[in-house]
């Protein structure tokens, strides 16, 4: 084990010391949050304004920016794994792997580097984030989630970055250099806000896309997410309407459905679970390969020498 944390230390020292690619991790997470501060955010206030005349504004603001934070951290525990296996694209391309072949370390352990720097940073940027974003509230719109929505929140978003830093090892193992894998991480960031109903509601697509929406993992882990955030001020704009509750709920996404079937909370939790245990299997085996094959290459280049 002392082998497999010196490499996750490693690891962890090559991200961070980084500052490009700490922001690109974040990309996501923060251009929904200056979208939202510069436009969206006043646009769906007034939205909801006009459809609900009798709740104060300042409730309004508080769901919106409640369920817009709800969507930051959503986009920041499903990119920052991604973000953090920039170190072994990196390796692979510059030969890397050959110095530390060299070295007595068995490729499961490389594997276990990788893996265990990527959940470690993905679950510490995440965590920042959601600081960050309880703070902003509390400050800002005088919210402040009970204990244990909180508590609720950093479950979700621990099995969450758990999930999708699996899911990122498995594709990035297929990721040969920097410059596809930063067209990847740019690829994913600007497409993932639309796909987990983080820049606009669910309820603004048409039917279909709602249905097929529904049925993305990491719209359900976002979904999970607004509910801890934004569950208690959407009741509270409701209140003097509530038949629109659960058009409420449904339109910005704190309720998914498949079709006529809905998504139900321990669905979701028990689906990142076993995401997270196939794509960590997945991926351990695809690096472990592509390890395997530059330590073949460099021995038979070396008898070739000799």
């Amino acid at each position: 084990m002392k082998a497999v944390g010196a490499l996750i230390g490693r690891n962890l020292r090559l991200f961070f010391r980084d500052r490009m690619t700490v922001f690109f991790s974040l990309m996501a997470a923060m251009l929904l949050f200056v979208l939202y501060t510069l436009f969206l955010g006043q646009l769906q206030t007034s939205d909801l304004q006009e459809s609900f005349p009798s709740a104060p504004h300042r409730e309004i603001r508080a769901f919106v920016d409640s369920w817009m934070f709800a969507g930051v951290v959503s986009m920041a525990s499903i990119t920052t794994g991604l973000g953090a296996l920039g170190v072994f694209v990196e390796d692979a391309s510059t030969g890397r792997f050959r110095d530390l072949l060299v070295s007595p370390i068995r490729p499961g352990q490389l594997v276990l580097g990788y893996f265990g720097a990527a959940l470690i940073i993905a679950v510490t940027i995440t965590l920042g984030v959601l600081t960050v974003s309880l703070t902003y509230l509390r400050l800002a719109d005088g919210v402040a989630l009970p204990v244990g929505a909180v508590a609720r929140a950093v479950g979700v978003m621990v099995v969450t970055a758990a999930a999708f830093a699996a899911v990122s090892a498995f594709v990035t193992s297929f990721v040969t250099t920097p410059g596809a894998y930063s067209a990847l991480c740019t690829i994913v960031g600007t497409t993932l806000g639309f796909l987990a109903g983080a820049y606009v509601p669910v309820g603004s697509f048409p039917a279909s896309a709602q249905a097929v929406i529904g049925g993305l993992p990491f719209a359900q882990a976002s979904m999970l997410m607004r509910r801890e955030f934004a569950g208690e001020g959407l009741d509270a704009i409701a209140a003097a309407d509530p038949g629109a509750r659960d058009q409420l709920r449904a339109y910005f996404g704190l309720d998914l459905s498949v079709g006529d079937l809905p998504v139900a909370a321990p669905f979701v939790m028990a689906s990142l679970i076993g995401t997270t245990v196939l794509f960590a299997w997945l991926g351990a085996i695809r690096i472990r390969r592509r390890v395997t094959r530059i330590g073949a290459a460099r021995r038979s280049a070396a008898v070739a020498r000799t």
